[in-house]
């Protein structure tokens, strides 16, 4: 009876479920143990993980509408503020936990909304949500879904929110906000707000024990009934100076970093990107090993016109702090632009 009540995917029935679960947890230890059984397995998603499943395409281009990653292989770990770190491993830990929660009257996370600029980890964290899982990532980037005929558009999200629903695994709504504008945007077409109507109701029904992950880099933008269908909102900031530091020992990958070239470094990218920081890092160690060079010195050869942005008074305390171990004088005066004199100054008033 509750396997056939799970399968039937009405509406609620999962939550009336966990709600039996609690209810009869000591008078009716088996009954309980049956429903968490039931429900930890899914009878809706009873697909292996790593199984091949036909994925949806477009109903005209026939290309697929969805991007599958798995297993999903990590070159770093995220790098990001601990309290969006603890909240996404408390994610991971309560679907960890199934069992406990539906005991409790209980059920993981269903969706979570990430928010920030580009760059700052976002599609990291999922795909790190999903490794430690050990689940495939579906993405739906929803400004490529987006179609010329708006009505097609909403057969495919739909289509799309079937297909990850039918099966073990994590689905990103990439871009949520070239779909979710707000509706009170005068600029917008009736058939677009309508669109944002069909994801709202597609979210509302996003099932207990499955993980839907949405991402933004213009939570302005969204419509503010999208914030409500959301169990959790990660806010992703700019990395910060230590994040920085963290970052730039992991990329650069390079021994012996001095403390004042690592000052010096997150302070030329502050107020930037990680992804952008581990791009300019990445062709810094390119251009090391051809040249047979350090790939320190390399980055801030690379990094030469964000120093002269520095206020004049930064430059040459900066550039002076440089000097020692394997840089000269000349090599600094080199990559930094600031005169020698200058440096010389810096340099006997360095304490």
């Amino acid at each position: 009876m509750v396997q056939l009540a799970a399968a039937g995917g009405a509406a609620g029935t999962q939550a009336t479920l966990r709600r039996m679960a609690r209810k009869y947890k000591i008078d009716a230890p088996a009954f309980t143990r049956a429903i968490v059984e039931t429900l930890r397995q899914d009878p809706l998603r009873s697909v292996e993980p790593g199984a091949s499943v036909d994925q949806p395409l477009d109903g005209e281009s026939r290309l697929p509408l969805l991007r599958r990653e798995y297993p999903i292989i990590l070159t770093h770990e995220p790098i990001l503020e601990s309290v969006i770190s603890a909240s996404l491993q408390q994610i991971v830990n309560e679907y960890r936990s199934q069992g406990a929660l539906v005991e409790a009257g209980l059920a993981p996370t269903r969706t979570a909304l990430l928010v920030g600029p580009p760059g700052v980890g976002k599609t990291l964290a999922a795909r790190w949500v999903a490794k430690e899982l050990n689940l495939p990532l579906l993405t739906l980037d929803l400004s490529s879904v987006m179609s010329s005929f708006l009505g097609r558009s909403g057969v495919n999200i739909r289509r799309v929110l079937e297909h990850a629903r039918s099966a073990p695994s994590i689905l990103l709504l990439d871009e949520l906000d070239a779909v979710a504008k707000r509706r009170d945007d005068t600029s917008e077409i009736g058939e677009l707000k309508r669109l944002v109507t069909v994801l709202l109701q597609e979210i509302d029904a996003w099932p207990d024990g499955a993980l839907l992950l949405a991402a933004t880099n213009h939570g302005d933008l969204l419509d503010p009934a999208i914030w409500r269908r959301f169990d959790v909102v990660l806010n992703f900031p700019l990395p910060t100076n230590s994040a920085l530091r963290e970052a730039i020992e992991h990329f650069l990958d390079e021994a012996n970093i001095s403390p004042a070239t690592l000052d010096l470094v997150a302070r030329l990218y502050n107020g930037d990107s990680l992804s952008n920081l581990e791009r300019d890092v990445l062709r810094a160690r390119r251009a090391a090993v051809m040249t047979k060079g350090s790939s320190t010195q390399a980055l801030l050869a690379l990094a030469k016109d964000r120093f002269t942005r520095l206020p004049a008074a930064e430059r040459g305390r900066a550039a002076a702090s440089l000097i020692g171990g394997d840089m000269s004088q000349r090599a600094v005066h080199e990559l930094t632009g600031v005169s020698r004199d200058t440096l010389r100054k810096y340099s006997n008033i360095k304490v």
